[in-house]
C-alpha cells in the first residue's frame, strides 16, 4: 500500500490512521477521491440497472401482444382445471367419482382418495376402470411439467428476448402436441373400457381446452417474434453499461472520467432542479 499524498510505502500491518512518512491522515486525504469514484460507479451501475428494468417492462407489459402472452401462459395452467377424464365407482353403500384434472388430483390427495386408487388396482371390482384414470393422471402430470417449464422460461425471457420468444413458441408447440395426444388417449380409453356394473370411465374435454390455450400462446409468440420487442432505453444508458463492463474488466480507470460521465439535457435540468431545491431547503433551515 502506498500513501495517497507522498507515495511512501506503508506495510499492511501498519494500522495507524496517519502516514508515517508525511503524517497526512490517509482516510480523510483520499475521502474526496473515494466519493467521486462512488458517484461515477453509481452512475454506471444505475444505467445498467435501468436497462434491465426497461427489458423487463418491454418483455412483460411492453405491448398488447406481451400482455396477451402473459394472460394465456396463466390460462394454459388454468386449463388443467378442466377434467381430462373421470371414473365413477358404484357399489353397495359406496359411491365415489375420481376426476382426472388438476382439481380432482389435488382433492384426491387432500381427502385420501389417492391411496384408495392404489388399492383399487388390486380390486376385482374396480381395477379395470382405475387403470385409465391413473393413465390420464400421468398424462396430466406431463402437461403440468410442460406448463412449469414454459412459465420458468417466460420469467427469464427478458434476458434474451429473441431467444426467449422462440423458446416459448417451441414449448407451446410441445404443449399442443401433448394436449391433443391426451384428448385422443382419453377418448380411446373411453371406448376401450366400456361401462361396467360397478364402474364407468368417461372422457373429458380438458385436453381440447389445454390445446386451445397452447395454440393461442403459439400464435402470439410467433407474432411477437415477427414484430420484435424493442425496449426503450434512457439516453446514454447503453454507453454507461459498456463502460461498466470495461471498468469491471479492469480496462477503464474511473479517474479519467468526469462527473457526471454522461448527461442529457433532461438529466441536467433535473440535477439543477434538485440542487436548487436542496439549497433552498438548507437556507430555510439556517
Amino acid at each position: 500500500m502506498k500513501c495517497p499524498k507522498c507515495g511512501g510505502e506503508i506495510a499492511f500491518y501498519d494500522l495507524r490512521p496517519n502516514c508515517k512518512h508525511c503524517g497526512v491522515n490517509i482516510y480523510y486525504y483520499s475521502q474526496d477521491d473515494n466519493l467521486q469514484h462512488d458517484a461515477k460507479r453509481t452512475e454506471l451501475e444505475s444505467g445498467a440497472a435501468r436497462m434491465v428494468i426497461a427489458r423487463i417492462k418491454a418483455t412483460f407489459i411492453g405491448g398488447k401482444l406481451q400482455i396477451a402472452r402473459m394472460i394465456f401462459i396463466l390460462t394454459a395452467v388454468c386449463a388443467l382445471l378442466v377434467p381430462f377424464g373421470s371414473v365413477h365407482y358404484t357399489a353397495p353403500y359406496f359411491e365415489e367419482t375420481f376426476s382426472a384434472g388438476l382439481i380432482g388430483i389435488i382433492q384426491s390427495f387432500t381427502d385420501g382418495f389417492a391411496m384408495k386408487l392404489l388399492d383399487f388396482l388390486g380390486s376385482s371390482m374396480f381395477a379395470r376402470y382405475t387403470l385409465p384414470g391413473i393413465i390420464m393422471t400421468a398424462v396430466i402430470v406431463v402437461i403440468i411439467l410442460i406448463d412449469l417449464v414454459t412459465f420458468g422460461g417466460y420469467l427469464v425471457s427478458f434476458i434474451n428476448m429473441k431467444k426467449g420468444t422462440k423458446f416459448l413458441s417451441v414449448m407451446a408447440l410441445i404443449g399442443m402436441i401433448a394436449s391433443i395426444a391426451a384428448e385422443i388417449a382419453s377418448i380411446v380409453l373411453s371406448f376401450a373400457f366400456p361401462a361396467g356394473e360397478h364402474a364407468k370411465y368417461a372422457f373429458g374435454f380438458g385436453g381440447l381446452v389445454s390445446f386451445a390455450m397452447f395454440l393461442v400462446l403459439f400464435i402470439i409468440n410467433r407474432m411477437i417474434d415477427k414484430k420484435g420487442i424493442e425496449p426503450t432505453y434512457r439516453e446514454y444508458d447503453p454507453k454507461r453499461r459498456e463502460m461498466l463492463k470495461q471498468y469491471r474488466a479492469g480496462e477503464l480507470d474511473l479517474d479519467t472520467l468526469s462527473i457526471p460521465i454522461f448527461e442529457s439535457e433532461e438529466e441536467k435540468a433535473q440535477r439543477e432542479a434538485d440542487l436548487k431545491a436542496a439549497l433552498e431547503a438548507e437556507g430555510e433551515l439556517s
